[in-house]
């Protein structure tokens, strides 16, 4: 199977659909040249860094869980079945002070939303 992946050059061979994170994980579901979407979990007492995007926005959807969001400058909580919009350029970040999982999903649309396009101002994990 590996191999047939690797003759028609798709993205299978060189990452999984499913990436480990500190804080939990993420996998992608579908994406195309201008989206991206993804089912997050976050693992309770766990947070992203407060980070910001250029070329990209996120809509994100709680299907289960507290999310604690920092969208600019407001701070809120969002719970299962809502959802808040993250513009391009909008510090944010996205925390489980919860003790079961946070699962939400999240759907990018820009010009580019390439995991490279990050901007990291805090991170518990030390990777800004």
């Amino acid at each position: 199977m590996v191999s047939v992946l690797k003759l028609s050059n798709h993205a299978a061979q060189q990452v999984h659909r499913t990436v480990r994170r500190p804080w939990g994980s993420y996998t992608v579901l579908e994406e195309g040249p201008m989206y991206k979407i993804k089912l997050i979990v976050v693992k309770p007492t766990s947070s992203l860094s407060l980070q910001m995007h250029h070329h990209r926005s996120e809509h994100w959807v709680v299907l289960s869980g507290d999310a604690q969001v920092v969208n600019g400058e407001q701070q809120l909580i969002v719970r299962a079945n809502e959802s808040t919009f993250i513009p391009p350029g909008t510090k944010h970040r996205l925390a489980n002070h919860g003790t079961e999982d946070l699962v939400m999903i999240e759907v990018q649309t820009g010009s580019y939303v390439g995991e490279d396009d990050i901007v990291r101002y805090e991170d518990v994990y030390g990777r800004v």
